[in-house]
C-alpha cells in the first residue's frame, strides 16, 4: 500500500478563470476566451495549442480539468463538500437524468465500512424519480450504505458527459482521497473495497486499474462499432479519428504490452499527480470529441507515456467485482 512510484510529474496545476476551492496547490491561470462548442464555463475553452501542451511532461503539469469557473455549474452544497473532503478512500457512482436505480453494495468488511466513503451523485431529475418510487434520502443524507450527493446546475445537456465528471474527476471531488473506485450506475458493487485495492493496485504496484474491453482491441474497430450502434454520429467519430491519425496514433492493438481498449465501467486508482493528469486529459478528450470514452482512452494512454503502472484487468475480473444490472431507463437530457 505504501510503495512509492517514481514519476517525473510532481504536481498538477488546473487552469481556471479566477481560482476555485478545488485548485491543487492554490495556483491558477487565467484564460477568459470562450467559443460556441461543448466547451463551457465548467470546462474552460481548451485550444488545440493548450491541448498539445497538456501532454508535455514536466514536474509541474498544467491542464484544464473542469471546475474552470465559479459559474460553470456542478454545484454541490457546502455540507456535502465538507463531507467529500473527509474521504480518504472513496467508492462512487452517479445517476443523472433519472436513468438508473441505486444498487446497494455488498460484500464489504467491517474495516471498509469504517474507512471507505460510498458516494452516489444524483441530479434533481434522479432525486425526483427515486422519491416517486419511494426511495427517499434519510435525514443523515444516506440511502442504505450510499451517501447521496445531489448536484445542481449540471454543465452539459448530454447526460453522458455530465456522468464523466464524477467518473473521471474524482480527485477534484474527493480532494483528500488517496484512493478511489468508480462503479457505473448499471452495476452493483459486490466486493470489499480494500480487498479490491489490494488485488488490483497494491499487489502489482499499479497506479490505475481499469476493466479492459471484452469484444474489441483497436480504437479504430471500436469507432466502427460506435457508429453502427448509433452511439455517435459518423461525422463526429470521423473528426475524432482524423485528429488521432494526424497525431500519429498507431493501429496497434496493444500499447506497452497492454490491451489498448478499455470498457471502463470499473476504475480503481491511486490519486497521484500522474493519474490525476491522466484523468484530466481523458475528460478533456470526451468534451472535445465524442462522449464515448472508449475511443479516447487509448489515445491518452499512448500520449501520456509516463503512466506505466496500469492494470488492464480482464472481463472475468470485472464480472467478479460487480453484478451488471443494465440500464433500466433512458436518462432524460437537460432542457434549457
Amino acid at each position: 500500500m505504501d510503495k512509492e512510484h517514481t514519476n517525473p510529474i510532481k504536481r498538477v496545476v488546473y487552469i481556471s478563470e479566477n481560482g476555485t476551492p478545488f485548485v491543487e496547490g492554490n495556483i491558477t491561470l487565467s484564460h477568459q476566451h470562450m467559443e460556441a462548442t461543448r466547451f463551457n464555463l465548467f470546462t474552460g475553452n481548451q485550444t488545440l495549442e493548450q491541448r498539445e501542451k497538456s501532454y508535455k511532461v514536466s514536474e509541474t503539469a498544467v491542464a484544464h480539468c473542469g471546475f474552470y469557473s465559479e459559474n460553470g455549474g456542478f454545484k454541490i452544497s457546502d455540507e456535502d463538500k465538507n463531507f467529500l473532503q473527509t474521504c480518504k478512500v472513496a467508492v462512487s457512482t452517479c445517476a443523472f437524468g433519472g436513468g438508473d436505480d441505486l444498487y446497494q453494495p455488498i460484500g464489504m468488511s467491517e474495516a471498509s465500512l469504517r474507512k471507505v466513503c460510498y458516494v452516489a451523485f444524483w441530479d434533481e431529475i434522479t432525486l425526483a424519480a427515486q422519491e416517486a418510487e419511494g426511495h427517499r434520502i434519510g435525514e443523515n443524507r444516506y440511502i442504505g450504505k450510499w451517501r447521496i450527493v445531489v448536484v445542481r446546475n449540471l454543465p452539459f445537456r448530454d447526460q453522458r458527459l455530465n456522468g464523466k465528471i464524477p467518473k473521471m474527476l474524482s480527485h477534484r471531488l474527493f480532494p483528500s482521497a488517496r484512493y478511489s473506485i468508480w462503479v457505473d450506475s448499471k452495476s452493483q458493487f459486490r466486493r470489499d473495497p480494500l480487498g479490491v485495492l489490494e488485488a488490483l493496485l497494491w499487489r502489482s504496484n499499479s497506479m490505475l486499474a481499469i476493466s479492459e474491453h471484452g469484444a474489441r482491441s483497436s480504437v479504430y474497430d471500436e469507432a466502427k462499432a460506435v457508429v453502427k450502434k448509433n452511439k455517435a454520429t459518423p461525422e463526429e467519430v470521423e473528426m475524432q479519428l482524423s485528429q488521432y491519425r494526424h497525431d500519429g496514433l498507431p493501429e496497434d492493438k496493444r500499447f506497452n504490452g497492454k490491451k489498448a481498449l478499455a470498457e471502463a465501467s470499473v476504475i480503481a486508482r491511486e490519486h497521484t499527480p500522474v493519474t490525476d493528469l491522466f484523468m484530466c486529459l481523458w475528460f478533456n478528450e470526451v468534451v472535445r470529441f465524442t462522449s464515448r470514452d472508449q475511443l479516447s482512452f487509448p489515445y491518452v494512454l499512448w500520449r501520456l507515456k509516463v503512466l506505466k503502472n496500469i492494470n488492464m484487468f480482464p472481463v472475468c475480473t470485472r464480472k467478479d467485482l460487480v453484478n451488471s444490472m443494465g440500464h433500466l431507463r433512458k436518462a432524460k437530457p437537460l432542457t434549457t
